[in-house]
């Protein structure tokens, strides 16, 4: 048994997991272990071998997230080299005296052919390599780096929103949106690290100079006073020793330098960059017969070297030449019927329509940190909470808010809409609370005034610090998020029956279909249509009713749809059914309801000029009218200084009417009938609307409205 699992675990042995911890063991061995000459040559070798690779790998990707992992790989190498020069060291101060071929073949060449075993001459070049390496190369490519990193975090946000635009309007799939999002998230980590790796390569070219200076002045040191070595003689052994160390340690670390330059600096192309550069500065001949014609003049100046001028002025107008002609030859081959219609070509098809946002909400550019969770915003989350929220609440799943920028909106302007109608606009303040007055508070705030944009309530702009005095006062506080998705709930319970539709029913259906499949069966398509359903259901949510109770509802329709097919009509009886429902929500729990009533007289002229079940024909002389919401207007404010719910109770006849008369009039009266009201329930009239004598005159016309 266990020779079959060691087995198994040796066939899904994978050894590219060595990688990692065969770097930190060479390391180490480098470190602690005295290496031969032979082992540093093999190391010397491969580092400058590693080094060219990846410069290659940096020319040929096509962006720079093709090489994500350069910045892990440039502080690996940085890491190797730097042991690498810690054990040359060692060799060098222990075997520097025996001659420049103590330290391996490679820093022996380095040494002595590639500077000519001239000691002084390669203090010079190993100067200019560290010069160009940490002041031109390194600095400038960390600077780019550091710059590109705070471009694309700054970028962010609005390069997701552009995605969600996309999305929304269908220029891309989910996964494409989904790859999208990726690959900003990986361009903000990718220079972020690049920024810190950069830093890697300076701190290398820094310890370059510190391990020159410190391997000449400990070579001289004991070759000199360990081994008797004659002045000259140390100077030249362990200064041509050094200095070949050294630049076999800094060309392959310039040459990592130029791979990080290149690689933070390409613009993400599907060209390699090779392809980039011959395409893009060779594309116009122009340039280069310009430039052949100003070498070809300096090269006719006498004593300037007019061989190398007017070679290099041949060269180039010889490849302009080539450029030139390769342009006409594919203009000759281009057919007519081959060129591609440009956009402006293109026919229109219905692609072209963009259906509007069921819900939107607009921001300023001042409010994206509102809604990028990078940056700490915390709309997204509020915003979700007031989705989850309505849709307990109402009964239905509220569907979700499509958020994009907008530049014409002033920096801190958001504006909220409803099927592509603008519904409501305001501008809060980041980073300050909203101080609301409730209508009891102490005192007043400073700050700027404002007005609660959800309900309309004197406000205060205040600083975070003033939370806690502001609260002690009275005033509620919230943040800017909380005021952006307070206003968007109270639009979305407000405009409730405008967001259900034909698709919204089926699915509630489909859902009450698993636990009541014949009650479906016997409501839809017959005795009722599915649109009349709809109706229905949005009669009742634009009263404020609550939907939750679906199979109340599709009993009552199923019950009555076979008499009526009238969508006010079921309506109402719907409203009967969820009586106890309706008396809860406004009531609570109390046993006794107080309630308003209209005056015997008012109710029997009324109820004389309906000529319809939910009172949609229906006129009478402007000042009853006038009088009628006049005296529910006072008692329901009335009602509303004593803390209690304000209801007018009349007949089913009239409830419909007379709902629709006060809904925009007199916020907050309810308009219920006798029938809705539990039997359980007692009722104390608080107030009769419309006394006798204001009836007398009064002229009762009746019209059919359409």
């Amino acid at each position: 048994m266990v020779g079959e699992t060691l087995s198994a675990q040796l066939r899904s042995f994978n050894p590219q997991g060595l990688g990692a911890p065969l770097i930190v063991i060479m390391m180490l061995a480098m470190v602690v272990i005295p290496l031969p000459p032979l082992a540093l040559d093999m190391l010397f070798t491969f580092n400058i071998t590693f080094g060219l690779v990846v410069l290659l790998v940096s020319v040929y990707a096509l962006r720079p997230l093709d090489f994500t992992v350069f910045p892990t790989i440039l502080l690996v190498a940085t890491l190797l080299r730097l042991a690498l020069n810690i054990a040359s060291t060692r060799v060098v101060l222990l075997d520097g005296h025996t001659g420049t071929a103590a330290a391996g073949k490679v820093i022996e060449a380095f040494g002595d052919f590639v500077i000519g075993g001239n000691y002084a001459v390669g203090l010079v070049v190993f100067s200019i390599l560290v010069i160009i390496n940490f002041v031109v190369v390194t600095k400038g490519a960390g600077r780019v780096s550091e710059v590109s990193a705070r471009f694309t975090l700054d970028a962010m946000p609005g390069k997701q929103m552009a995605i969600d635009a996309d999305l929304n309007a269908g220029l891309c799939t989910q996964d494409e949106a989904r790859q999208r999002r990726s690959d900003i998230s990986q361009e903000a980590d990718f220079y972020g690290s690049m920024d810190g790796a950069s830093k890697f390569v300076r701190g290398d070219a820094i310890a370059g100079i510190l391990i020159l200076f410190i391997n000449i002045i400990g070579g001289l040191s004991i070759g000199v006073f360990q081994h008797d070595l004659e002045a000259g003689v140390a100077v030249r052994n362990y200064t041509l020793l050094t200095i070949g160390d050294g630049l076999v340690a800094q060309i392959p670390s310039l040459v990592l330098s130029t791979a990080t330059a290149i690689i933070v600096t390409r613009v993400s192309t599907a060209e390699s960059m090779s392809s980039q550069v011959f395409n893009q500065m060779f594309d116009n001949p122009r340039a280069l017969v310009v430039s052949a014609a100003i070498m070809a003049l300096l090269g006719l100046i006498p004593g300037m070297p007019n061989a190398a001028f007017l070679t290099i002025a041949t060269i180039a107008g010889g490849l302009a030449y080539v450029m030139h002609h390769r342009q006409q030859v594919e203009l000759v081959e281009v057919e007519p019927e081959d060129v591609e219609p440009g956009p402006e070509q293109k026919e229109l098809s219905w692609d072209d329509v963009q259906t509007v946002d069921i819900i939107g909400l607009e921001v300023g550019y001042g409010l994206i940190p509102l809604v990028d969770a990078r940056q700490g915003g915390e709309l997204m989350t509020r915003i979700k909470g007031v989705r989850k929220k309505l849709s307990q609440e109402l009964g239905f799943l509220i569907q979700p808010v499509h958020i994009r920028d907008n530049l014409d909106l002033s920096p801190n302007s958001y504006r909220l809409s409803l099927l592509g109608v603008p519904m409501g606009e305001a501008e809060v303040q980041p980073g300050r609370d909203m101080a609301i007055n409730p209508g009891t508070v102490y005192g007043e705030l400073t700050g700027t005034r404002t007005k609660d944009p959800a309900f309309g309530l004197e406000a205060y702009w205040i600083e975070p610090a003033q939370r806690d005095h502001a609260q002690t006062m009275g005033y509620t506080v919230v943040d800017a998020s909380t005021v952006v998705a307070t206003h968007l709930s109270q639009l979305l319970q407000d405009n409730a029956h405008e967001l259900i539709g034909h698709e919204e029913v089926q699915e509630l259906l489909e859902v009450l279909k698993r636990s009541s499949p014949k009650l479906v069966e016997g409501l839809t398509p017959k005795p009722l249509e599915l649109s009349v359903i709809v109706k229905v259901l949005q009669n009742l949510l634009q009263e404020q009713v609550a939907i939750r109770d679906l199979r109340t509802i599709a009993e009552t329709l199923a019950d009555h749809g076979s008499q009526s097919q009238d969508a006010g009509a079921l309506s109402a009886q719907v409203r009967i059914s969820l009586g106890r429902q309706i008396v809860q929500s406004i009531f609570g729990m109390a046993s006794e309801l107080t309630v308003m009533t209209l005056n015997p007289s008012l109710e029997q002229i009324l109820l004389q000029s309906v000529q319809g079940q939910d009172g949609s024909v229906l006129a009478f002389e402007p000042g009853l009218a006038q009088m009628i919401h006049s005296s529910l207007k006072q008692a329901a404010e009335n009602q509303q200084a004593r803390g209690e719910p304000t209801v007018l109770l009349v007949s089913q006849s009239l409830r419909h009417f007379l709902a629709r008369m006060v809904r925009h009039a007199i916020p907050g009266l309810q308009v219920l009938s006798y029938d809705e009201i539990p039997d359980d329930k007692q009722l104390r009239v608080v107030a009769s609307i419309g006394a006798p004598d204001a009836l007398a005159g009064s002229e009762v016309r009746t019209t059919n409205e359409n």
